[in-house]
């Protein structure tokens, strides 16, 4: 029994998988978190997925329904000592038949020899293990654990999830009547979160009872709320998932999209300046030669930001990012650059030919450095045709391949031309 004073997030822990909200995809009839609890037969796994989706209550879930000694471990405050403990406490339980479960919350934060040390107890069978993870465990979680463990992928609840939560709450009258307008933005705010719902809500449950008030509104909630920022996690996988989703949608040429992550990404509190440099990024990698402006404009835009700071320098930013949606999208100066960088890596050094060579002094000169070297001004229309600048029996690589887009499209033209007369030229002279 759940003592009455105990925080509405445990109030509300399920007790039974039946009274689990969200995670359907996983628990749902047939599911594969379902067909494991009704296995018999627990099995080491990772739970990934953001903070308050219920990670913890599965597992705690897993360990009733094998009736398992359930031992927690927190990655943040935990170490060595822990996980020695936890195996004590394991070689105990089995030695009166009993199963353990570990719950490493935040297993992320475990250094390699840490994760290492659950290997050969996972492996015997001492114990299952079952990490919580907001990061992505291919990165996080070392390879050898990984391996001996499932891995299950819980999603943000839905509104609809949330509004249960809600109604739940007031079915143990946790909170006073909610007007809609103040739910719906308080399921907004939670952002997919139910600890984070139900923290808030308990916040609310306080100042309603402290200030006698018989309704939760919409005026009365922003009031309380202030000007709290939407959870957005700066340095994991949800930060560097939205820049992709920036810039994806600049390349994609769609507006309303690059306008709409960049919105995202300023109103979770990510640093303006960060933004700015990638947007210079893009005008480089995905616009280019199609456009050269638009590379000016993001070194415009990050340096009209640092001028004026924010809220003001962020328009710059948003200007910006619609320039380069629209753009023409070249990313053919990219591709040379890296095509040219591979060649040069695997290829030998060459000898720069003698024609190209500066001759600063006389013995330079007597060496022929520079000889016949031809001066481009000096040559019809700017062009010495026929002249060759690789090294010699070096074939053209052809590294730069124009698009046909913006500019490019009379940069293909000039070269196609400036090709046709270096054609002709060796014609000539053969």
């Amino acid at each position: 029994m759940t003592a009455p004073h105990a925080p509405l997030a445990e109030r509300l822990r399920p007790k039974t998988l039946a009274e689990v909200i969200g995670q359907q995809h996983l628990l749902g009839e047939g599911m594969p978190l379902r067909i494991a609890f009704e296995s018999g037969q627990p099995h080491s796994c990772i739970l990934w997925g953001p903070p308050g989706t219920g990670k913890t209550t599965v597992a705690r879930l897993m360990a009733e329904a094998f009736d398992a000694q359930f031992i927690t471990i927190s990655a943040v405050l935990g170490g060595v000592k822990d996980i020695r403990e936890a195996v004590e406490q394991a070689n105990i339980a089995r030695a009166h038949g009993r199963r353990t479960i570990v719950f490493v919350d935040e297993v992320h934060r475990f250094n390699k020899s840490q994760q290492d040390a659950f290997l050969p107890h996972v492996e015997s069978g001492l114990f299952t293990f079952i990490g919580a993870t907001t990061e992505n465990p291919s990165f996080e979680v070392n390879s050898a654990l990984l391996s001996r463990a499932a891995v299950y992928v819980l999603q943000p609840l839905s509104e609809t999830d949330l509004e249960q939560i809600v109604a739940r709450a007031q079915a143990i009258d946790a909170v006073p009547p909610i007007e809609d307008k103040a739910r719906d933005r308080l399921i907004a705010y939670a952002d997919g979160d139910a600890r984070r719902l139900l923290n808030t809500l308990e916040t609310l449950a306080v100042a309603a009872t402290k200030e006698k008030r018989p309704e939760v509104t919409d005026e009365w909630l922003l009031k309380i709320l202030g000007e709290r920022m939407r959870r957005y996690d700066k340095g994991g996988e949800q930060f560097y998932d939205t820049i992709s989703a920036l810039h994806k949608s600049v390349r994609g040429s769609d507006p309303d999209a690059s306008l709409y992550w960049l919105v995202r990404m300023l109103d979770g509190g990510a640093d303006p300046r960060y933004i700015a440099r990638r947007m210079i990024r893009m005008a480089a990698e995905d616009i280019g030669l199609a456009d050269p402006r638009a590379l000016r404009m993001a070194l415009d835009a990050s340096e009209v930001y640092e001028r004026l700071g924010s809220p003001e320098g962020e328009l710059a930013l948003a200007e910006c990012i619609l320039y380069l949606a629209v753009a023409p999208k070249s990313n053919a100066a990219y591709t040379a650059y890296n095509e040219a960088r591979a060649f040069v890596r695997k290829d030998g050094t060459r000898p720069v030919p003698l024609h190209l060579r500066n001759a600063p002094t006389k013995l330079m000169k007597d060496l022929d450095y520079g000889r016949n070297y031809r001066y481009a001004h000096d040559e019809e229309g700017g062009f010495a045709a026929g002249e060759n600048y690789l090294p010699d029996g070096m074939k053209p690589p052809g590294f730069y391949r124009p698009v046909e887009r913006g500019l490019e499209i009379r940069i293909a033209q000039k070269l196609a031309e400036l090709a046709e007369r270096n054609a002709n030229a060796r014609r000539d002279k053969s």
